[in-house]
């Protein structure tokens, strides 16, 4: 037999050229790589060996591929085995799996078990604050626990308008969202601050009302927290000629008290 070596980039390249030097076509060349390397950013050369082929061996090389064709027509029908299966992986996405959210929502209620992790937390929290406090349950209610502060330093956590207790409760509740994940959330009172800081909001927006009703003019309160806003939502609701309102984005979110007439399309 006939050989002829050859370097080239690639075997492609190195075939392609014993084509042309020997005037044959590529399919009468039986190529064997002899050696290949790579040089920097992948570039190298192939050292191929190009052999002849016998031309008694090539109707058996044509003809190789026919008795085979037969064959494929055989292996037609594994795409036909696969594609059944195919519909199947589909109807293994669980069609029944929608089913499984009801829909219902459900009430979330706080229970003891909720309590007595809030409370470790928030007493963490607090020794780490170095100030001389106790933490106790003071009641649940739907799906708060409320939780009492006192002691000699319990005012400390209180602030301006309540702001550092306001401020606490939120990173607490952040913290709990994370952790019990179900919805329960923590209200904290200090040296009993909310119920005294309630009564003052009722009043104050008891006479804020009064001077819209007056003036017939609507009065824009300073921002409140969410349970804050709805002390006064709820004690103006029973208030003849007043109504009210939220507006504007979190954490800026305030009470609108305005004349009944002029919020009747407001929602």
């Amino acid at each position: 037999m006939e050989t002829h070596e050859f370097t080239a980039s690639t075997v492609e390249e190195a075939t392609a050229a014993a084509s042309e030097k020997l005037g044959v076509p590529a399919e009468q060349l039986e190529i064997k790589v002899l050696d290949q390397s790579k040089g920097l950013f992948g570039k190298g050369t192939v050292r191929v060996q190009a052999t002849l082929k016998q031309p008694a061996e090539e109707p058996a090389a044509e003809k190789a591929p026919e008795k085979p064709s037969r064959k494929p027509r055989a292996t037609k029908a594994k795409p036909k085995e696969e594609a059944p299966q195919e519909p199947q992986a589909e109807a293994v996405v669980e069609v029944a799996a929608p089913p499984v959210s009801s829909g219902v929502v459900e009430e979330i209620v706080a229970t003891q078990e909720d309590a007595d992790a809030i409370i470790p937390r928030v007493e963490e929290v607090l020794a780490a604050s170095g100030l001389e406090v106790n933490v106790r349950l003071k009641n649940m209610q739907s799906r708060y626990v409320n939780l009492e502060i006192d002691g000699e330093e319990a005012g400390y956590l209180i602030g301006r308008n309540g702001e550092v207790l306001n401020a606490l409760q939120y990173l607490m509740n952040i913290s709990i969202s994370q952790s019990l994940n179900n919805g329960v959330r923590v209200t904290l009172d200090a040296d009993d601050y909310r119920s005294q800081r309630e009564t003052s909001l009722m009043r104050y927006a008891e006479r804020i009302a009064q001077e819209v009703r007056n003036r017939r003019e609507e009065a824009v309160l300073d921002p409140l927290p969410a349970f804050e806003r709805r002390i006064i939502h709820k004690a103006l609701s029973e208030i003849d000629g007043v109504t009210t309102y939220s507006e504007g984005e979190e954490p800026n979110r305030r009470v609108v008290i305005a004349p009944a007439e002029e919020t009747a399309g407001k929602a």
